[in-house]
């Protein structure tokens, strides 16, 4: 098995950001474990830009013909419920 070379990624950060991770004592891997952390909770429909295309909004609008977006009771978080398993609660 090769291994790949690791890339290397640029980006811009304003001074409060830098002067917040100045204390750090390893950056790259604080950075690294925030973007991992992010990507695991990206939206699946739109990959985290927060709007869907003009074919994802069709799927998504048959989907919802049979799901709705509903608030839970207990934690107020917003969840998809299948309307033939309808209820206030969800997993944890």
């Amino acid at each position: 098995m090769t291994r790949r070379k690791a890339e290397i990624v640029t980006f811009k950060a304003d001074a409060a950001l830098t002067e917040a991770m100045k204390g750090l004592p390893n950056r790259s891997e604080f950075i690294r474990a925030a973007v991992l952390a992010a990507l695991d909770n990206v939206c699946p429909l739109c990959n985290g830009t927060g709007l869907l295309t003009a074919g994802q909004k069709r799927h998504w609008n048959d989907f919802a013909l049979d799901h709705t977006v509903q608030k839970c009771s207990e934690c107020s978080e917003t969840y998809l419920v299948c309307r033939s398993h309808a209820s206030d609660t969800h997993r944890r």
